[in-house]
């Protein structure tokens, strides 16, 4: 992402780039590496503090909490956290009795979906791709984590699923963020079989690697795949930044092992439009 304006309010904050569709009334943001108060391997590359965002990592408890309350400041508003897991639960933040923001126990899933504007949505990754998810005309969001696990499990179409659950009305639009790119993501036999198994026409999506059994993978491919069977739309022509190759703007786990997170985070941020003909 090229914008460095949170939410439209002009207001500069490094590590943090935000895409706005002004046509619909939703905020959505990919943290960088830089900007924040982590030090070490979860800081920036320079050694200047690092914007990580995973409390999980072995980094500072402190560092990390003031990381967090600075994107909370940036957008507005408390980030709703899960504990991934690689799997493909989606879970309904509308359902979560808990005030946001206070401490408290994430549940384990890998999407979340809401209707209420007063929380962001929030997806933690170092390669795997953050998915957000919208209804056009705002009256519901998602977040998905999308890796390779998740994607032939269909995470994918779970949180579309459950997004139009709550909203039967729903058109959905999508947006990829940072993620291990195609000429980085190397996989075994059994990966590109998983996927194939479910849909053999993505079998494009993999080109032989520099040895028998090995596969570079298109993950970003492989996901608008799977958006397009679920009727989703994908915002723009997204070829989303690849974390692998640029070390000074993104952690990567396979290219680290021992890193920050990163995040992709979406918010409802008004009243919902009402569906019209040509929505």
């Amino acid at each position: 992402m090229s914008s460095n304006t949170v939410g439209g309010a002009g207001r500069a904050v490094p590590g943090i780039a935000v895409q706005v569709e002004t046509n619909l009334p939703v905020g959505i943001a990919f943290t960088e590496r830089a900007g924040g108060h982590s030090q070490g391997r979860w800081g920036a590359l320079d050694g200047a503090g690092g914007l990580n965002l995973g409390d999980h990592v072995g980094d500072d408890a402190g560092a990390v909490a003031s990381n967090r309350a600075r994107v909370e400041a940036a957008i507005g508003r408390p980030v709703r956290w899960l504990s991934q897991v690689h799997g493909i639960v989606v879970d309904d933040a509308d359902a979560d009795a808990d005030v946001p923001g206070l401490p408290g126990s994430p549940v384990a899933a890998d999407a979340q979906i809401t209707t209420r504007s007063d929380i962001a949505l929030g997806i933690l990754v170092a390669d795997c791709m953050p998915v957000l998810l919208a209804d056009r005309g705002g009256r519901i969001v998602g977040a998905a984590h999308a890796g390779w696990r998740g994607l032939v499990g269909g995470i994918l179409e779970a949180t579309a699923a459950a997004m139009r659950t709550r909203c039967p009305a729903a058109s959905l639009t999508a947006w990829l963020g940072p993620c291990i790119g195609p000429a980085a993501f190397e996989v075994g036999d059994e990966v590109r079989a998983a996927f194939v198994a479910v849909d053999p026409a993505c079998s494009v999506d993999f080109r032989p690697g520099a040895v028998p059994g090995k596969w570079w993978a298109d993950l970003p491919a492989l996901a608008r795949r799977r958006l397009a069977a679920a009727g989703v739309a994908i915002s723009g022509d997204q070829m989303p930044a690849c974390t692998v190759s640029d070390p000074v703007r993104y952690w990567s786990f396979r290219r680290d092992r021992v890193c920050g997170r990163m995040a992709g985070l979406i918010w409802r941020t008004g009243a919902a439009l009402a569906p019209t003909s040509a929505r």
